[in-house]
């Protein structure tokens, strides 16, 4: 064993009460005194996380000395000078039932290694080893994309508990880590071994067809950015990709790994044994694993230069996020035409859906999708009741942006480039050697020359008013030139409010209201609880869209509502239904 390893040991030893042990070896600790420190957020998600408030108790000791250890601030320790190895024991409270932190109970054990996992500065690049212990449930599996430490004494075998291995730091808190009794299947693409892992309870599901979707999907994505040789990007780090998939009654939500990801899925959205068809739900589940999968190559390989390295105590900011996030919203549902999981008539569906969300959020008019980038940690993934009003998602625009580049190249082209010469582009020179190499990131002002370098066509202008700027993308024009008919037409013929409504009990509360908007001129405020129109209460039994169905556009009604605990009236003379909803039909070949 290299006598420089940083040695972790994980124990989830109180899964009553959602607590893990590790303990923390360093054979040679900073003669100085050694400073250590968790994470402040996790790569994938843009918010400071503060995962080191889960840390309960946190001790130090040189042999069968003590050693005082000083928290210097939210997330670092520093222990005091020792002579010879320093181990450094912590709790960390695991209820976190997301893909971003760790999760413990009787029925399983979650982590991210960013939540767990204690950085050794300046000792982050030397290898590290992970002993995995068991509870006492002894039918406990361990799933991960971590390679089992071969060769060493007390090495894990496959599924086992025992000692796992990574070069350094950084990959160590890459690769997350499922632990329980889940369903499980796996499949090839290309030769390269997946897995799909599912905890929760889900009668009756359908492995198999759920395996051969996702196979055709993966062996599609890789044959996408490795023509020739088909080789999977993970294979750099692991020898298995691991598809992590929690499921609930009512969630989703993903977060990709270097060599594996996690996802949240409601159980409603997975198909079962004996059950056929393809549901929206089933399309969506298979959408997420595909927006997943396509990260290995673009953000965990091909990543902004503001990226690369990664610095966890603080928030790396970058104006690409449209090119990371947008170009894989819009590659997702693609990869699933291409791959044949889906028709043409269902992925027009999809898109239609995807222009009718950026349709509808007033917030694009006031913010381009590099801004949104750039503000993601303060404004993106701290959204309010104000946000449709405010922001624009560069997820949802970005795949648009992503759209109007790939037409616009194909026009200009005559047919002979796509958005996919400029995908393999950024792949061959800043992805496929990403780890092996000097592991660069694309500067931010790159886009519009890699664009021309690829395909021989100037997108700096379209960049300017379409990412940078905040004009709509000329779909109306650019997909009836490649065969798509586009129809706008009204969600509904009632008039409007112009609101967004949540349930609250058996109550409707004004969750948005969109600016300039019915509601809004008349003084409607989001929170206000709606509790009668024109003297007839109102509950959730009924849809407001029924309520107002009975009413012509222009009508003036008098609305009740509860504003924290005062009732008041509003005159609200009602909106005619926009025509905002995205309808494409015809066949597209991309």
């Amino acid at each position: 064993m290299n006598d420089t390893a940083i040695l972790y040991r994980l124990e989830p030893f109180d899964v009553a009460g959602h607590r893990f042990r590790i303990t923390l070896e360093v054979a040679r600790p900073d003669p100085m005194g050694q400073q250590f420190s968790l994470p402040a957020w996790i790569p994938g998600s843009y918010l400071i996380r503060d995962f080191a408030r889960q840390i309960e108790t946190l001790s130090a000791k040189s042999g069968a000395r003590r050693v005082n250890v000083i928290k210097m601030d939210n997330h670092t320790w520093h222990a005091a000078p020792c002579e010879g190895p320093l181990t450094v024991e912590y709790i960390v409270y695991a209820w976190d039932l997301s893909v971003r932190g760790a999760h413990l109970d009787e029925t399983h054990g979650f982590f991210n290694g960013t939540s767990v996992f204690l950085g050794v500065h300046g000792q982050t690049d030397q290898p590290c080893l992970l002993d995995l212990a068991p509870p006492d449930h002894a039918d406990w599996k361990v799933y991960t994309s971590l390679p089992e430490a071969r060769g060493l004494a007390g090495a894990a075998r496959r599924h086992g508990f025992g000692l796992y291995r990574a070069p350094n730091y950084d990959a160590l808190i890459d690769h997350p880590v499922e632990m329980g009794t889940p369903q499980v299947v796996q499949f090839e693409a290309h030769g390269a071994l997946h897995e799909m892992v599912f905890t929760g309870v889900i009668p009756k599901l359908d492995l198999v067809r759920i395996a051969d979707d996702t196979q055709r999907i993966c062996e599609a994505q890789i044959a996408f950015f490795e023509p020739r040789s088909k080789r999977a990007p993970f294979l750099d780090s692991s020898d298995r990709y691991v598809f992590m998939t929690m499921v609930t009654g009512d969630s989703y939500g993903g977060l990709e790994h270097r060599a594996s990801t996690a996802l949240m899925a409601s159980r409603k959205d997975l198909p079962v044994v004996g059950l056929p068809g393809q549901d929206d739900g089933y399309r969506t589940f298979l959408g997420l694993v595909s927006h997943e999968y396509f990260h290995t190559w673009n953000v965990k390989r091909i990543k902004p230069a503001a990226f690369a390295p990664y610095d966890l105590r603080q928030p790396n900011l970058t104006r690409l996020l449209w090119v990371f996030e947008g170009f894989t919203s819009y590659y997702d549902d693609l990869f699933l035409l291409r791959s044949g999981v889906i028709s043409h008539d269902h992925y027009l569906k999809m898109l239609g859906k995807t222009i009718t969300s950026v349709a509808r959020t007033p917030g694009r008019h006031k913010q381009s999708i590099a801004e949104s980038a750039f503000d993601a940690w303060t404004r993106y993934y701290k959204q309010d009741e104000n946000s449709p009003n405010a922001l624009v998602s560069y997820y949802t625009k970005g795949a648009l942006v992503a759209l109007g580049l790939d037409l616009t190249i194909r026009q200009a082209s005559g047919g002979r480039h796509s958005l996919d010469d400029v995908m393999r582009l950024m792949w061959t020179r800043y992805g496929r050697d990403f780890y092996t190499g000097q592991g660069q990131g694309i500067p931010e002002d790159a886009m519009p020359g890699l664009i021309k370098e690829a395909t021989g066509v100037d997108a700096t202008r379209f960049i300017a008013k379409h990412a940078e700027g905040r004009t709509d993308v000329p779909l109306d024009t650019l997909l009836p030139e490649h065969g798509v008919n586009v129809r706008w037409k009204a969600t509904t013929p009632a008039p409007t409010l112009d609101v967004r409504v949540r349930k609250q009990q058996d109550q409707w509360v004004l969750a948005t209201v969109l600016e300039g908007g019915a509601a809004h001129r008349a003084s409607l405020s989001a929170g206000d609880v709606l509790v009668a129109i024109e003297g007839l209460r109102v509950d959730t039994s009924t849809s407001l869209d029924a309520m107002l169905a009975r009413y012509k556009p222009g009508t003036s009604l008098t609305v009740h509502v509860f504003r924290r605990d005062e009732l008041r009236a509003f005159r609200v003379k009602l909106a005619a239904p926009a025509a905002l909803d995205c309808e494409l039909t015809a066949q597209m070949a991309l």
